[in-house]
C-alpha cells in the first residue's frame, strides 16, 4: 500500500510544488489547508484535503493513518502590525502540530524551517549548518520566530520524536502563488518597476529542488539535524542582470543609497500606519536588505543528494508562470 503523507501548508509555494513530488513519488498525500486557503495549486491533483488549523489541539484526529509528515506551513509577515500573529502560528503552531503528531504516533516528520532560523555571518561570508545567530541578532519577528520554531522541532527531536530539519533559502519557479519576496522581485522586475536595486545578496534554489529536497531529507537525513536547502549565492544586481537576459528587458543600473528605503519604510509603518494609512515598505525587509545572506549547501548535497538545477531555469520558470497565471503582461 501507499504511504500516507500529511502536509500542512500544501497550498503555498513551497507546500505545492512538496505535494507534486510526494504524488510523483507514489505517495499519498492528505492536505491541511485552513478554510480562508486559496486552493488553486492544489487543482486537479488526487489529494485529500482536511480543512483545520494548525493550532487546533485535535489535529491529531487528521492525523490518523499517516506514517510521514511534512509541517511546511509558516506564517509570513515583516509588518510590525503582525508580530503577534508570525509568533503564534509559527511557534506555538508549531509546537502544537508535533504535539499532536506525537500523540498518533507519526513515524517521522520534516520540519520546514528557513535559513532565517540560522542568521548570517559577517558581510559576505557563506556560512552552513553549523552557523547560528544569537536571537538578539536576528532581524525583524519574522526571523526571530522561525529561530524559536526550530527550536521547537529540536527539542522535540531531542525528546525521541523522528524530526528531520530543513532550511530553505530563496526559492525560485512556478505556483508562487502570494508572490514570495523572490518571486515579488521577478514581478517588479517584468512590469518595469524597478528602476534601482540595493546592494545586496542572496542564496537561491529551484522549487522543485527545495520540494525534492524534503523527500530525501524523508529518505536519507538524520534526525535531530538541520540542512541547508539551497543552491547559489548572487547578488541582487547579478540576479536581474540574468533576468535581464532571459526576458530581454533592461536590468537597472543605479544602486539606492540605504538611508533612502530606510527613512520610507519608517515614515511608513511608524508614522503612516498608527493613521490607518496601508504601508508599503516593511522596514524589517529593509533592514533584512542590507544584510548579504549567503549560505552553503554542501551537506545537503553530500549526505541527501540534493539536485542543484541551474537558476536561469528557475527563473525562466517563473516568468513563465507568472505570464501564463497573468501576474503581468511582458508582450
Amino acid at each position: 500500500m501507499a504511504i500516507r503523507a500529511f502536509v500542512t501548508g500544501g497550498t503555498g509555494f513551497v507546500g505545492a510544488n512538496i505535494v507534486r513530488s510526494l504524488l510523483e513519488e507514489g505517495y499519498e498525500v492528505r492536505c491541511l489547508v485552513r478554510p480562508s486557503s486559496r486552493l488553486d495549486n492544489l487543482q486537479g491533483l488526487d489529494v485529500e484535503i482536511v480543512k483545520g488549523d494548525i493550532n487546533d489541539p485535535t489535529l491529531y484526529q487528521q492525523m490518523q493513518g499517516c506514517p510521514v509528515l511534512f509541517h511546511v506551513a509558516a506564517q509570513y509577515s515583516l509588518w510590525q502590525a503582525d508580530r503577534d500573529l508570525v509568533y503564534y502560528n509559527n511557534v506555538f503552531g508549531t509546537r502544537n502540530v508535533l504535539w499532536n503528531a506525537r500523540q498518533t504516533k507519526i513515524e517521522r516528520i520534516v520540519y520546514t524551517s528557513s535559513v532565517a532560523a540560522i542568521g548570517v555571518g559577517t558581510p559576505g561570508t557563506v556560512v552552513d549548518e553549523t552557523h547560528q545567530s544569537p536571537l538578539e541578532k536576528l532581524v525583524g519577528h519574522y526571523k526571530k520566530s522561525k529561530y524559536l520554531a526550530e527550536r521547537e522541532a529540536k527539542q522535540a527531536a531531542d525528546s525521541g520524536q523522528d524530526i528531520v530539519i530543513v532550511n530553505p533559502t530563496s526559492p525560485i519557479g512556478a505556483m508562487d502563488i502570494k508572490p514570495t519576496p523572490t518571486g515579488d522581485i521577478i514581478l517588479r522586475f517584468l512590469r518595469r518597476q524597478m528602476p534601482v536595486y540595493v546592494n545586496t545578496g542572496l542564496n537561491f534554489i529551484d522549487v522543485r529542488d527545495v520540494a525534492q529536497g524534503h523527500l530525501l531529507a524523508l529518505e536519507k537525513g538524520k534526525t535531530g539535524d538541520r540542512y541547508i536547502l539551497g543552491n547559489q549565492n548572487l547578488t541582487l544586481k547579478a540576479l536581474l542582470e540574468q533576468l535581464a537576459q532571459i526576458t530581454d528587458l533592461e536590468a537597472p543600473e543605479r544602486a539606492i543609497p540605504a538611508w533612502l528605503p530606510l527613512s520610507v519604510a519608517w515614515i511608513d509603518e511608524q508614522i503612516l500606519a498608527p493613521l490607518g494609512k496601508t504601508p508599503s515598505v516593511p522596514l524589517d525587509g529593509v533592514r533584512m536588505a542590507y544584510q548579504t545572506m549567503y549560505y552553503d549547501a554542501a551537506k545537503a548535497v553530500q549526505e541527501l543528494g540534493l539536485p542543484q538545477t541551474p537558476i536561469t531555469i528557475a527563473m525562466q520558470d517563473a516568468v513563465n508562470w507568472f505570464v501564463a497565471q497573468n501576474y503581468v503582461d511582458i508582450g
